[in-house]
């Protein structure tokens, strides 16, 4: 199989204009002919939906939640990126480009990346139009903040909100296109299969939470929009509905995917206080513009924080990599806290966690001020943990967060399979290796707004000859049969585990072996527990109910078979990497100080994976990624 990413020829600064200027359109009437499917009402699905609709198409929208408010882009806190310099720091489109790439560990595609940026800049003007309250200087003038793996300020705020404001916008957008009628939206529904006539996306078959009645839904074109995959980790910063299982059917159907073992692991995560937790809490990065991070400079210390002196406390990120210090990327954070826990140097009641202080800020800007950047995030961290951290310092600790691996898409966000695309997290497309921070309300809201409303028209332009696709066509009936017989089976098992039991199982071996820090051993060995763990589940997993109703264990042991395939993938994935880049840090390829060793001779390229059947080696391609404009380097934040 050949892998085209349609990237569009000419200077990279170029690349996104000649595209727009060059494709293909729909004109008003035949809009109006055309329907399309998006599957999920986050950020990235509730605007593409909303911008279709008003362009004129026919959109019937989805979501699993009982509203669209409820995605999962409320959780994202920090801030969104963009480029406009407002600080007059030097930033710009190309700086920003740089950052994200370098970011990435040089392992995505210039052009999808140049083009983010360049999007990023009328992103704010939308957003504000929109009603967003972005936080704002004396004079009213809006306020930036600095995020990790950059030296400048171009990260927009609302206090620790962003993700709620931004998807309030969207979520207004969309609701004004369901009134007007050009977008039909469908709460409490479940994708479970991707329809393919004739080898194109036409369709959906989705399970109806509240009835449990199977329905079929057809379209031109179908959308994913259903963000990412950290959850099969059981313990992550996700919602507890989160899963993957929206694009692993549509991996199984052919859709290719890249690099699934590029799980980032955020560093500022409340720690696991017991084994009855089934979530962690994220802290917003943007707590470490202000918040210096440490650990005790003795192991296994008893002292409460505040009675460490200050030469006896380690401020390791500043001491490791003084260019950045605080900031330094997450997978290099997280990596770095885990290094100082693993030796014994951990804090809190199960040495898990690590100092988040912020003395020093609050004595230069005082409380209030501090009150003013993050007051609902000291408030949230009062209410889980009982301690003020106004007074103490704040326990983190690392915890999977954002994938950056996803469905292969093109420059256009195609999928390998015609007419289905994949949006926001749902694609592997912008990140790299590493995701920096703030970076994903971005991606989100530019594919949805900017970037997809070009490229689907473009796809959609040699579908107005279709004609309206009928739900009675035998491709819909053998999807519905492949849907119907795996709910049967499940609920037919009747054994003694439950759900929860085998997600968490999965979720500790993942983490131990595919997580933080990974070995070919290890590896080796995770394929093999999870293939044992796969075949004891559909022996022994315990599905009360029926199918033809609510069951909410139901969806959970769809999205959890899912999950035992998927983790299988992300482990032959991370074995066939021999480098350490990114979020990817196998313990064979390090520096003597412990630093990611990439190599580029070898594996400067996406993986993107074919389904090749259960219980057989999925198939490896392989996307070449060429850097004409910077020449990747050793990534370093010393």
């Amino acid at each position: 199989m050949r892998l085209d990413a349609k990237i569009p020829e000419g200077p990279l600064q170029d690349k996104w204009s000649v595209y727009k200027r060059t494709a293909k359109l729909v004109n008003p009437a035949n809009r109006k002919k055309l329907q399309v499917i998006v599957i999920g009402t986050g950020l990235a699905g509730s605007s593409l939906a909303a911008s279709l609709g008003e362009m004129g198409y026919n959109v019937s929208s989805f979501c699993f939640q009982d509203t669209p408010r409820r995605a999962h882009s409320v959780a994202a806190q920090g801030g969104v990126n963009a480029a406009k310099n407002y600080k007059n720091d030097g930033d710009s489109i190309y700086r920003m480009f740089a950052d994200t790439l370098k970011g990435g560990d040089f392992r995505s595609r210039e052009a999808n990346v140049y083009r983010m940026a360049e999007c990023s800049v009328n992103l704010i003007d939308q957003a504000v139009a929109q009603g967003v309250p972005f936080g704002r200087e004396y004079g009213g003038y809006l306020n930036n903040r600095s995020f990790g793996g950059v030296q400048v300020s171009r990260t927009f705020y609302s206090r620790g909100q962003t993700g709620q404001q931004l998807l309030l916008g969207a979520y207004q957008a969309l609701m004004r296109q369901v009134g007007k009628g050009t977008v039909k939206l469908f709460a409490r529904h479940e994708m479970l299969d991707v329809v393919l006539i004739d080898g194109k996306a036409r369709g959906v078959i989705v399970r109806n939470l509240d009835t449990g009645e199977i329905e079929r839904h057809a379209a031109h074109a179908v959308v994913l929009a259903t963000g990412g995959y950290g959850k099969i980790y059981f313990l992550s910063t996700l919602a507890m509905g989160c899963n993957g299982s929206a694009i692993w059917r549509a991996h199984k159907k052919g859709a290719l995917m890249a690099c699934p073992s590029w799980i980032q692991i955020h560093p500022t995560s409340l720690p696991q206080s017991g084994d009855y937790q089934s979530k962690l809490t994220l802290m917003s990065e943007s707590l470490r513009n202000d918040g210096r991070i440490w650990v005790p400079q003795h192991a296994n210390d008893p002292r409460k924080p505040n009675d460490i002196p200050e030469e006896e406390r380690d401020y390791y990120l500043e001491r490791r990599y003084p260019a950045f210090g605080n900031l330094a990327p997450r997978d290099i954070s997280s990596r770095a806290a885990k290094e100082r826990i693993d030796a014994g140097f951990g804090i809190g009641p199960l040495k898990n966690a690590v100092y988040l202080d912020f003395a020093r800020s609050i004595r230069e800007q005082g409380q209030e001020k501090i009150r003013e950047k993050y007051g609902n995030l000291f408030e949230m961290y009062l209410k889980i943990t009982g301690y003020d951290a106004y007074k103490e310092p704040m326990m983190i600790s690392p915890s999977a967060h954002f994938s950056m691996g996803g469905l292969w898409v093109d420059y256009e966000l195609m999928t390998t399979i015609p007419g289905l695309f994949a949006l926001g997290e749902a694609n592997f497309a912008d990140h790299g290796a590493n995701r920096l921070g703030a970076n994903s309300l971005l991606q989100a809201s530019v594919d949805g707004y900017f970037i997809a409303p070009y490229t689907i028209a473009n796809y959609l332009a040699d579908e107005v000859k279709t004609g309206k696709i009928s739900t009675q066509h035998p491709a819909f009936q053998e999807a519905e049969d492949q849907v119907s017989n795996q709910i049967r089976q499940l609920i037919g098992i009747k054994g003694n585990r439950t759900v929860d039991d085998y997600h968490r199982s999965l979720g500790k071996i993942l983490y131990d072996y595919c997580g933080l820090a990974r070995t070919e051993q290890g590896l080796k060995l995770a394929i093999e527990q999870i293939g044992a763990l796969r075949q004891d589940f559909y022996k022994h997993v315990s599905v009360p109910g029926n199918g033809d109703q609510m069951n909410s264990e139901l969806e959970k042991a769809g999205r959890v078979a899912d999950y035992l395939e998927l983790g299988e993938l992300m482990c032959y994935d991370a074995l066939t990497r021999n480098e350490s880049c990114g979020a990817h840090f196998r313990e064979e390829y390090q520096t003597a100080d412990g630093e990611a060793m990439r190599n580029d001779a070898a594996f400067q390229f996406i993986s993107a994976w074919e389904w090749n059947g259960k219980n057989t080696t999925p198939i490896l391609h392989k996307e070449p990624l060429i850097f004409e404009t910077i020449k990747p380097t050793v990534r370093s934040y010393k």
